[in-house]
This record gives C-alpha cells, structure tokens and sequence, in this order.
C-alpha cells in the first residue's frame, strides 16, 4: 500500500526518443520522492521476518531493500552480515535438533552462506564501487567464515587504499601478513602506514602500529641502523 502511495508518474521521453529502462530504473521513477520511504518500510519487513527466523522471507526482504533503494550502505552491510552469520546460526540451530551437527556439515553451511553474502556484497560494489566499509566486510566474511586469511588480506588491503579507510584496515592487513609467513611485506607495508598516521587521532594508533614494526625488525634481524625511523613528533619541544 505505501508503494502504491507513493507512485508518481515518470516524465514522458523526449519525442523520438530510445527507451532503454532498466526495471530498477524504472520502479525508482514510478516511486520518485518515495523510494527511500518505501526502503525504509521494506526493511522494517525485514527486521520482523528476523526476528521470526523466516529465513526466505529475510532473504527475500533483504535484496528486495536494496532493489528498491540501493543507497544506503546500511542495508547492503546489515543484510550480507544477516546473510552470513545469523542464517547460518539459524540453519545450524536446526540441524542440531536431530542431534550433534558433524563438523563437515558446519563447515559447508557456513560456506554456503558466505558465498551468498559474497555475491550479495559484489552486487553492492557495483553500486559503491569506492566503499572502504564494502571491502571490510568482505575481508571479515573470508577471515571469519571462509578461514581464508590469504583473501582477507587483500581485502583489507582494498579497503585500506579507500579515502574513507577505517585506520584498522591497515593495521590488520599487516598483522595477517605476518600470520601468513610473510613478516618481510607486513614490516614494509607497516612502515609506509605509520609515516602517514596522524599522532593525533586516538584511533590511528601510531604506537600500535611502531611496536609491530619494532616486533618484526627484531624477528627479521634489522640491523640498528636500517631500522624504520619514525617521522619526528611535531608537538615534541626541541632542547
């Protein structure tokens, strides 16, 4: 009922005029000034067919969301974590009532959810394609889901080199190259991040990341006079 509401008729196409409208594009146009209202009414469907479990009607909900306003990175980020983490548990919980679930069944139901929200994440970056949070959470889907460490270092890595980069991609792309056996590229990587770490921002953690850097110099055997030099603390009074 709300859509139909909203519903306000789309300019006529300029005579002689080609129409090549896409679906989306065109229930956008139908639904004008609404369509974020529209989103928002879906997604509240959404919250409710979550709390019910129905994980169809969730599943559903979700891409139908987006369809209708592809906007908002809350309902892309919300809805692949949804489809990743909550129907997985869902599914698991259901399998556990017959008894003890065996690993390999864990393990392939949490893939398939993955790879669901995945593809979902993917339609998403067509859409934002400079999203540093879209990259985030495909990093998180392949460390915690996938238990692919290699792939989510190259997705921390992605979201790293975004201007709206949270300071914590960096850092976790560094600490999974040294937990991959890499401790060269993650000393590297770790001294180009901290040359460019503002002292004054808390969540920087320019001193996080130089104890790393010190950490790895000693495990690779830096020589003292080839160690990273930090840049000078511009708040430090010269004597």
């Amino acid at each position: 009922m709300l859509a139909a509401a909203c519903l306000v008729p789309p300019a006529a196409p300029p005579a002689g005029a080609v129409a090549e409208t896409s679906a989306p594009a065109i229930s956008a146009a139908l639904l004008g000034g609404c369509r974020a209202l529209v989103a928002d009414g879906l997604w509240l469907e959404t919250y409710e067919a979550w709390v019910r479990r129905d994980a169809a009607a969730t599943t559903a909900l979700i891409r139908l969301t987006t369809a209708m306003d592809d906007r908002p990175l809350y309902f892309w980020v919300n809805g692949a974590r949804m489809l990743a983490y909550d129907l997985a548990q869902w599914r698991l919980d259901a399998a556990a009532a017959g008894g003890a679930v065996p690993a390999a069944v864990r393990a392939r139901i949490t893939a398939e959810q993955a790879e669901l929200a995945l593809g979902y994440l993917a339609e998403a970056r067509r859409r934002h394609p400079q999203s540093a949070d879209l990259c985030v959470e495909i990093a998180n889907l392949h460390l915690h889901q996938r238990g692919d460490p290699a792939a989510a270092a190259r997705w921390y890595r992605e979201a790293a080199g975004r201007p709206d980069a949270p300071y914590y991609a960096a850092r976790i792309h560094g600490e999974l190259l040294r937990r991959l056996g890499r401790p060269a590229e993650a000393y590297a990587w770790l001294c180009h991040v901290h040359a460019s770490l503002p002292p004054d921002d808390a969540a920087a953690m320019p001193a996080l990341v130089l104890a790393r850097i010190r950490a790895l110099e000693a495990g690779l055997a830096i020589a003292p006079e080839k160690r990273y030099a930090p840049p000078p603390d511009p708040h430090r009074v010269p004597p």
